[in-house]
């Protein structure tokens, strides 16, 4: 069934018309379904279901019938309570109407974003467990039993492995297939240890208790990263099931741009760990800039021949300085992300802030640019001693340097506090209804 993980540390229209010009493969797969047994009727009023299947759409006419279709049938074949949820983004070509004449329930979702059709649908479904995948043929729905069973097993996120269940010929760009994906997988794995081996497959499963304790809040692609990344900070139980990805069935490109997609997810998974992009950069620059900077205010030093001197010094404050705003923006953005709700809550965070107040962080900053004053002035006076004269740059170098470095470092660490204290730390998220 595929590999298992418990993790440790977001009659239609179709039918009747003649396909698009060169849309053979769409002919093909309405002729099949027509074989199929009628879907059976969706559950009245709000009646509850075990499965929920969850279509996001945006002008999905061609496609869409079939995949419901299927879906429906799947459900009809293998006895199982359920229902096909489309959440629509605006759609201008039919596509609403078609899923409700094929026995799929529409919901209507102002917000555009393939992740906000997916989020709103979810929350208006009557399952109790969620299948969600493309509406554009290239995922099976007809064979969706891997995923049933792992969650009726007790797994909280099911993810397809379009790697370990086939990619047809024509399913996948090559740079998808052996750059994006395996790349953006393996990031995922490093900074989240995400036990995902297909990080982007549009095909999985989900609980809709774990949904809950998700709490998405992205709109657009960067979505099912947030899905993955999500569960595996949550310590929620994640399975994965090979699945096969097919060429989808339109005769219009598809919404995705993979460079562009690509870029946001990865730029999505760095901002959602600041430890590894910030953090962990910033303390190395910070410890490597102080321990030279220490040396080398004693005097010049000689490293295999090269004699390093005030002008290396200067390079360690820099270095220091560099650091101490990437652990700045590591802090900034940890609290902005659970703030918002992107991450679930540090309680190593709190009891940090418990100890560094803004008072706290103030004194500090006012301690070091008292300071960085106090060598400024020592500098003018030496200066004056020699009458405003020449000096001897590598010594009173040593003196300047460290004290524009701790002017500056103290106005970064006191306006870095104030900062802090806006993005406001301590506070408790307000209760809101996220429903359009």
């Amino acid at each position: 069934m595929g590999n298992e993980f418990a993790p440790t540390d977001w009659v239609s229209a179709i039918l009747t018309s003649p396909p698009a010009a060169g849309n053979s493969g769409t002919l093909i797969k309405n002729s099949v379904t027509m074989l199929q047994p009628s879907p059976p009727a969706p559950p009245a009023g709000n009646q509850q279901v075990e499965f929920s299947i969850i279509m996001p759409c945006l002008n999905e006419a061609e496609t869409l019938e079939v995949c419901i279709r299927k879906a429906l049938g799947f459900l009809q074949e293998h006895r199982i309570s359920g229902e096909v949820v489309v959440g629509d983004n605006g759609s201008t070509d039919g596509s609403q109407e078609i899923a409700r004449r094929c026995g799929a329930r529409v919901v209507n979702v102002p917000v555009r974003g393939y992740g906000a059709a997916l989020y709103y649908a979810t929350l208006d479904c009557r399952g109790r467990y969620a299948i969600m995948g493309d509406s554009d043929d290239s995922y099976d729905f007809t064979d969706l039993m891997p995923f049933i069973e792992k969650l009726r097993q007790g797994y909280d996120l099911v993810m397809g492995n379009r790697f370990l269940g086939g990619i047809k010929p024509g399913a996948m760009p090559w740079k998808n297939r052996y750059i994006g994906n395996p790349i953006l997988s393996a990031i995922g794995r490093l900074l989240f240890h995400c036990p995902a081996k297909d990080f982007h497959c549009g095909l999985r499963g989900y609980s809709i208790e774990g949904f809950g304790k998700m709490d998405l809040q992205t709109t657009g692609m960067e979505y099912a990263s947030e899905m993955v990344i999500k569960s595996t900070l949550l310590g929620l139980k994640i399975a994965e099931v090979p699945t096969t990805l097919s060429p989808d069935g339109r005769s219009r490109p598809p919404h995705l741009r993979p460079w562009r997609d690509g870029w946001r997810h990865l730029r999505f998974m760095l901002l959602f760990s600041p430890r590894w992009l910030f953090l962990v950069p910033g303390l190395l620059l910070i410890l490597l800039g102080s321990a030279m900077g220490a040396v080398l205010l004693g005097g010049p030093v000689t490293v295999f021949s090269l004699r390093l001197d005030v002008h290396s010094l200067l390079y360690c404050a820099a270095a220091v300085e560099i650091g101490f705003q990437a652990i700045a923006f590591a802090v900034f953005a940890k609290v902005y992300a659970i703030s918002n709700g992107l991450l679930p809550a540090d309680p190593r965070l709190s009891r940090l802030f418990r100890i560094i107040t803004l008072e706290v962080g103030v004194i500090c900053g006012l301690v070091l640019l008292m300071a960085g004053l106090a060598g400024s002035v020592a500098a003018l006076l030496w200066w004056r001693s020699t009458g405003y004269g020449a000096l001897d740059v590598d010594r009173v170098l040593r003196l300047v340097i460290p004290s524009i470095f701790a002017i500056t470092l103290g106005f970064e660490i006191t306006l870095s506090s104030f900062f802090l204290s806006v993005l406001g730390l301590g506070t408790r998220r307000d209760d809101r209804d996220r429903r359009p």
